[in-house]
């Protein structure tokens, strides 16, 4: 798989730049409008969708200038990610020869079979559990977030440190909106991580071991909420082949060469995210060690 794409840039994506901005809209609507009891879920949903479109302006949307892009995208809403260190991460995750690989993709749940060998016995409990779905959803967050922070501490280079910098500031104008706001802090930061819950959902499936780097990347062929919410990125062998394209024309891409993309993925297709949780919300999907690793 690699930078396969036929279609041609549009000067302004029209549908991206109206979503961000709706997206925008709905988040400071819920902070002064909405009442307690429906503030979380929905500001969840809000911040989740924010996090999808922050994946699409990482790859060039919705203007031909990336600067932009990143400008109109920037606040971390999640508050624990720097934009430019999500950026710096996912598009070295694109490297696909390296998909899964524990050391070289850094968005790879998998860990070296000697490092799995060393590990306490609760912490392989607590990480077996957090790949069934229900775990995802539950501890996922916090274990991603820590295993980040970590990664970044260890890289101790100048890109990192950049990152974070600009962090800070981009961390206290969200915080210092949301702060203004009648809504409770503590009540954002429960909405964030249910926000972070969502987006585990997408990620969960995203990639598999597999022999051939073309073979690791999922279809799930939903068309519901959580496809629009992830902004077709369910269809995600046909991302990883065309990483350009917006997201709105990922599911005509896909049909049109249905077939095509279910065998460069070998098959590895679900037809809905009700099949996901019917399937996996208490089952381990995969193994923690990676079962083809070889050093």
């Amino acid at each position: 798989m690699g930078q396969e794409n036929k279609q041609h840039p549009r000067a302004v994506e029209w549908p991206t730049l109206a979503l961000i901005l709706a997206c925008y809209a709905a988040w400071i609507g819920a902070l002064w409008v909405l009442p307690f009891a429906l503030f979380i879920p929905i500001v969840a949903i809000i911040i989740a969708l924010h996090a999808s479109l922050q994946h699409e302006v990482i790859h060039g949307h919705p203007f031909s200038l990336q600067w932009l892009n990143d400008a109109l995208i920037w606040p971390p809403l999640t508050l624990v990610v720097p934009y430019a260190r999500f950026k710096a991460t996912h598009l070295a995750h694109h490297t696909d020869a390296t998909l899964t690989d524990p050391y070289e993709d850094p968005e790879t749940n998998f860990l070296d079979p000697a490092v799995w060998d060393r590990l306490p016995r609760a912490i392989q409990t607590l990480l077996i559990w957090n790949n069934t779905l229900a775990g995802r959803f539950v501890v996922g967050p916090a274990i991603g977030t820590i295993m980040f922070f970590i990664s970044e501490w260890r890289m101790r280079d100048v890109a990192v440190v950049r990152g974070w910098a600009l962090h800070i500031p981009a961390l206290i104008f969200t915080l210092a909106i949301v702060s203004a706001s009648p809504t409770p802090i503590g009540a954002y930061f429960i909405a964030a991580y249910l926000a972070m819950s969502l987006l585990k959902l997408r990620t969960f499936l995203e990639h598999k071991a597999h022999e051939r780097a073309s073979g690791r990347s999922v279809i799930i062929e939903d068309r519901g909420p959580f496809a629009f919410l992830f902004l077709n990125n369910n269809l995600h062998v046909v991302h990883h082949m065309h990483p350009k394209v917006p997201w709105y024309d990922l599911p005509a891409l896909y049909q049109s060469r249905k077939e095509h993309y279910q065998r460069r993925n070998d098959g590895y297709v679900y037809r809905s995210y009700a099949q996901v949780f019917a399937r996996y919300l208490w089952r381990r999907k995969d193994p923690v060690a990676h079962p083809l690793w070889r050093n």
